[in-house]
C-alpha cells in the first residue's frame, strides 16, 4: 500500500474518533512501527494536522476540525494531471487555488434548523450532532456549493473555515454579475 493510501487511512480514523495508534497503523499496512510513526508525523508536519496522542485512548485525535483542502496524488493520477488542469476555466479567479477531488472525502459540519432539508441533505449527512448541526462528507466541494446554495434553505457552514470563505466567494461573484437594478431582456 502506498503512504498515499495510509495517509487517507489514518486520517479517516482519526476523524471518525476511532483513536487510530502507529502500532494499529503498521499492523493494518504490515510496515514497520518506526515508518507508521513517520506517517503520523508527516501528517502533522507535512499537512499541519491538529494531531495529538491520548494516552487515556491510547491512539491519535484532532485537537480541532482537520479536513484536506487538497489532493494527496498516486502515481498514476500523475499521468492525467495534464489533462485534467488543461480542463479547467482559467478565467475563474479561483481556478489556480482550486485542486480536483479525485480520493478523499470533504467534510464540514452545517447547522441546519430545518428537517424537510436535513430529509433532502440525508445522503450526505455522516453523523448528527447537537443543536442541530449535521457532519457531512462529499466529494466535489463545487457540488457540495451548489446543493448548499440551490436548497433555498437557511443553512450555516460550521467548519471547516476554507469552505465557509470558498461559499461566501462564489454567493459574493453571484450577486455582484446579477445586480437587481439592472434591466433583464425579457423586461
Amino acid at each position: 500500500m502506498s503512504a498515499n493510501q495510509r495517509i487517507q487511512w489514518l486520517h479517516k480514523k482519526i476523524s471518525d474518533k476511532c483513536y487510530p495508534n502507529a502500532f494499529h497503523l503498521a499492523e493494518r499496512f504490515n510496515i514497520s512501527h518506526r515508518q507508521a510513526q513517520r506517517d503520523v508525523d508527516y501528517l502533522r508536519s507535512v499537512m499541519g494536522a491538529p494531531v495529538a496522542y491520548s494516552a487515556l485512548e491510547k491512539g491519535y485525535y484532532y485537537t480541532e476540525a482537520f479536513s484536506f483542502p487538497l489532493i494527496l496524488e498516486t502515481e498514476n493520477d500523475l499521468e492525467f494531471s495534464d489533462a485534467i488542469s488543461g480542463m479547467r476555466d482559467f478565467s475563474d479567479p479561483n481556478a489556480e487555488r482550486s485542486v480536483m477531488q479525485l480520493q478523499l472525502p470533504y467534510y464540514a459540519t452545517l447547522e441546519i434548523k430545518d428537517r424537510m432539508t436535513v430529509l433532502e441533505l440525508r445522503s450526505l449527512i455522516v453523523a448528527d450532532e447537537p443543536h442541530h448541526r449535521y457532519r457531512c462528507e462529499f466529494q466535489s466541494v463545487e457540488l457540495f456549493i451548489g446543493i448548499i446554495m440551490s436548497s433555498g434553505a437557511d443553512i450555516k457552514v460550521v467548519e471547516p473555515r476554507w469552505l465557509k470563505e470558498r461559499l461566501v466567494g462564489f454567493a459574493s461573484r453571484v450577486i455582484e454579475n446579477n445586480p437587481l437594478d439592472e434591466p433583464c431582456l425579457d423586461d
